[in-house]
């Protein structure tokens, strides 16, 4: 059994939702020891980017136990690396032999919680005119860290991703690391990614 906490917060992109509870969804068809729940700052509604709305099932304060955290991203970010409950949570999640992993911008609140310092790292690089690109701004806010572009990063048990659909290669990342490559490679296949999964293998490392 492994089971996947994914810590949402007002303002994270719907999509960085979909590309991991998803994926972990489709998961489960193939690998029945597989749960999964969201964990937010209070239990209840999340108002994601744009105003979709999700239900977290735990606040950071009783949330059951778990083996693995996955930081979500999103325009929300800059405020959860202020908000002191998320940040306390992640930090006791690693401090208790958690695994860390961060979605896009998720990383910006992994570092903010002091955990990228002395370890390579990742986040977001793609942005639209006018904007500055995470990647830089995670290096100027971290300078601990060495900051890298690339798919994936993984150091243990921090992990970091690129951005946004890159969290399904995050996600089948774990799944591997957990259940075995065989059914992260059944999970793509059902999820009809596996070739674009395979592409960005080829195009864009991990590390």
């Amino acid at each position: 059994m492994t089971t996947f906490a994914l810590l949402a917060y007002d303002g994270i992109e719907p999509i960085d939702i979909g590309a991991t509870y998803g994926v972990l969804s489709m998961a489960k068809r193939i690998v029945p020891g597989l749960s999964f729940f969201v964990v937010a700052q209070t239990a209840g509604e999340v108002v994601m980017a744009n105003g979709l709305r999700l239900i977290a099932d735990h606040a950071v304060a009783d949330a059951p136990a778990a083996d693995i955290l996955m930081v979500l991203g999103g325009p929300g970010w800059p405020q959860a690396t202020e908000t002191a409950a998320i940040l306390d949570h992640i930090r006791a999640f690693y401090d208790a032999g958690g695994t860390v992993a961060a979605v896009c911008t998720g990383g910006m609140i992994v570092g903010a919680a002091g955990l990228l310092d002395g370890r390579r790292a990742t986040t977001k690089r793609e942005i639209v005119a006018g904007e500055t690109r995470p990647l830089d701004l995670l290096a100027e806010r971290h300078p601990a860290a060495e900051v890298v572009e690339a798919r994936l990063v993984d150091e243990g048990r921090v992990l970091t991703g690129g951005g946004v659909s890159l969290g399904m290669d995050m996600t089948l990342h774990l799944i591997g690391r957990a259940f075995g490559d065989a059914a992260a490679m059944e999970t793509a296949r059902i999820l009809e990614y596996a070739t674009a999964w395979e592409a960005n293998g080829r195009t864009f490392k991990a590390l």
